[in-house]
């Protein structure tokens, strides 16, 4: 019989040390592909606009420029209030959107709630079965009267079922009964348990849910278009769609913001747009480095059991 070849320490440790560089050198191809795109909206963005007419989009441009960052900042205030109105949807949406979903996730888990199916189903259901687009407007417009309104962006993405379904299982794989247990025996209620014990053992699952929903709200601009019909309260989304859809928006701003030697003058449209990209993306794309870590933390949880 043919005797089996067992691997040494040292096999063992040269095959993993190779295994390992090989996936390094594959997520490194990955990473540089998500980083390529938005490096080069920025070349773009400074590149000069006679060189995008003439030459295409090129990485490296003959000529470099300010000129497209300089037009924006002749758009008067627009951009800069339009920047603050997206951060204070973005966080005051987060912020509401995660105690709502946190606390319906945590009622539901709790086996000794006696509600807890129907209310799983409640949420199940209305995730399935959307009332669409024409009654979710009528409500929002009619029955709550939020027209042009900024609580109109904000409050109908208060709640989150998936965000829920991410909570509930999270509570249930992750929160010992025994702790809790422990906390009732002491005389604690369950309002004082939730916010001195749950929430601190479940940051990283409230964190990874608050990521989804940051990134969300940021990028929204369709319900911005629905509800909102001045120009008061533009997010910044929607104000690059308007820039996108319509050049002649960028002079109107620009005119109104006492820029109208500007306004005749050749504007660098591309050159704007791939401008305005970068801009509306730098916030959201900075917020990362400090989701990172409660992110990862939250995704691994439930495939380790103790």
């Amino acid at each position: 019989m043919r005797k089996k070849k067992h691997l040494s320490a040292v096999e063992i440790r040269s095959f993993s040390k190779g295994t390992n560089i090989a996936f390094n050198i594959l997520l490194a191809i990955v990473a540089l592909s998500c980083i390529l795109p938005f490096f080069f909206i920025i070349v773009l963005s400074l590149t000069k606009e006679s060189d995008i007419t003439t030459y295409g989009y090129q990485f490296w441009p003959k000529h470099w420029t300010f000129a497209s960052y300089d037009y924006l900042m002749k758009m008067g205030n627009q951009l800069l209030t339009s920047l603050g109105v997206s951060v204070f949807i973005t966080v005051i949406g987060t912020l509401m959107n995660s105690l709502f979903s946190s606390t319906y996730a945590y009622a539901i888990s709790r086996r000794d709630f006696a509600f807890a199916r129907f209310f799983t189903i409640f949420a199940l259901v209305s995730m399935l079965f959307t009332p669409g687009m024409v009654p979710t407007y009528l409500v929002v417009t009619q029955m709550l009267g939020l027209k042009d309104n900024i609580w109109a962006i904000i409050l109908p993405q208060a709640f989150g079922v998936y965000n829920v379904l991410i909570m509930r299982t999270y509570f249930k794989t992750s929160i010992s009964e025994s702790i809790l247990e422990s906390a009732r025996v002491d005389g604690a209620g369950e309002l004082k348990i939730f916010w001195d014990i749950v929430v601190p053992l479940a940051i990283p699952g409230i964190a990874t849910i608050s990521l989804f929903t940051c990134l969300s709200l940021w990028n929204d601009w369709f319900n911005a278009m629905l509800y909102l019909t001045g120009t008061k309260f533009i997010p910044l989304q929607y104000l690059l769609v308007q820039i996108q859809n319509n050049i002649q928006f960028m002079t109107q701003q620009m005119t109104q913001g006492g820029g109208s030697a500007f306004a005749s003058a050749s504007i660098p449209t591309e050159g704007m747009r791939f401008a305005v990209v970068v801009i509306a993306t730098l916030p959201i794309a900075l917020t990362y480095p400090f989701f990172q870590k409660y992110f990862v933390k939250g995704m691994q949880i439930g495939g380790v059991k103790g």
